[in-house]
């Protein structure tokens, strides 16, 4: 299993809140203004209101009960934010770099780095995995990320990966039924046992992305009941 840097090492820095002083703008206690009490100014209205955390979103993952018989849970694929909103990165531009849909965080081909709060896991086994991921961003920022791997299938839709320099095709299409709006990715490869089926699916402004190579049908089965489980524990 390759690990993107997201599941290897946990943010350095965590994002400490930011304490708020109130400041007087007016003159000193001793001094008469003359222009009686000045209004307020208006707090600034919080962009992670309303978001999940890194430790609320680990607890939304889909249980050991939701995987395939057989797959044990990955120590070095585990993750999660905690209880600190992350400083949200700027998306990255340019021709997606493909091979990062083999990875476990590969919500990141979007060019988006991640969300605000993320949590992720996976479970494996010598010839099957399948992990992962949720993550929250602020504002409109979780439509722009299914729009990018929406466009994802035509930029990548033939590919080499980095293990076996194969050929890979990818066939991509909208997935009805599956929260606010869902889509699904395929790969296959002639040099490959097996496919690799990738779901990615948004709950308002978090985005549920899973990766599953278990079972004959490319992952696909285990893709989507993942990511419905997931989802479910989204919405309570």
């Amino acid at each position: 299993m390759r690990l993107s840097s997201r599941a290897v090492v946990l943010m350095a820095v965590a994002a400490l809140p930011l304490a708020l002083s109130a400041c007087s703008s007016g003159s000193s206690a001793g001094s008469d203004s003359g222009t009686g009490t000045s209004a307020e100014p208006a707090k600034a209205q919080d962009p992670n209101a309303g978001l999940l955390t890194g430790t609320q979103l680990k607890k939304a993952l889909a249980p050991a009960s939701a995987f395939p018989s057989g797959l044990t849970p990955e120590s070095d694929g585990s993750a999660d934010s905690g209880g600190q909103f992350l400083s949200p990165a700027a998306r990255k531009t340019g021709k997606p770099d493909c091979t990062r849909l083999e990875t476990t965080s590969w919500i990141q081909v979007s060019g988006y780095k991640g969300g605000v709060s993320f949590a992720q896991n996976g479970y494996a086994n010598k010839t099957e995995e399948v992990d992962q991921e949720i993550d929250a961003f602020q504002g409109t920022t979780a439509t722009e990320v299914m729009k990018a791997l929406r466009s994802v299938a035509a930029a990548c839709a033939t590919y080499t990966d980095t293990d076996a320099h194969a050929k890979v095709k990818l066939t991509g299409s909208a997935t009805p039924g599956l929260a606010d709006e869902a889509y699904t990715m395929t790969l296959t490869s002639g040099y490959w046992e097996n496919g690799t089926t990738l779901i990615a699916a948004r709950s308002g402004n978090s985005v549920v992305t899973v990766l599953s190579t278990a079972g004959s049908d490319n992952g696909a089965a285990t893709a989507k009941k993942v990511t419905a489980t997931a989802l479910s524990a989204l919405k309570k």
